[in-house]
């Protein structure tokens, strides 16, 4: 399983402490940026591209970082497939992924410390979907509604 981290300037630190802890566990990452820190970046601008890497890579998951997390969920949630959930908590990231089968966990460096990042990424990677059937009905519900745009 291959995972997409992306951020702008104000996750930026974040990401990459994230980054080295999920690389030394062994699990492939693909870092969609930002490269460097640059206070004048846009995070739609790489939001979007790990969100659209999720959406065109079966089975692979997202991680995005900002300030709140929540801009960086709203964008991600704009491309075909994606499931983005802001992670405030372990409980809020665990339900997401067993009853909407999650893809994108978003991330807010001003709420979040590295050591419960690192936990809620964990967390996220590894919680399995349900597969309940009223938690499909609800996905198969929103996959139409996206399909109406």
């Amino acid at each position: 399983m291959k995972i997409f981290l992306a951020t702008d300037h104000a996750g930026f630190e974040l990401k990459e402490k994230v980054k080295t802890f999920l690389q030394d566990k062994g699990y492939e990452i693909e870092d969609c940026g930002a490269f460097n820190f640059d206070k004048n970046d846009d995070y739609p601008d790489f939001i979007n591209f790990a969100a659209e890497k999720v959406s065109k890579n079966q089975g692979s998951l997202g991680i995005v970082f900002g300030k709140s997390g929540t801009g960086e969920a709203i964008v991600a949630n704009k491309s075909r497939g994606i499931r983005a959930m802001v992670g405030f908590n372990a409980e809020s990231v665990k339900l997401a992924k067993e009853h909407n089968n999650a893809n994108v966990l978003s991330l807010g460096a001003a709420f979040t410390k590295e050591k419960e990042a690192d936990e809620l990424a964990l967390l996220f990677i590894n919680t399995p979907f349900s597969g309940e059937e009223r938690h499909v009905r609800r996905i198969e519900k929103i996959r139409e509604i996206e399909n109406n745009f």
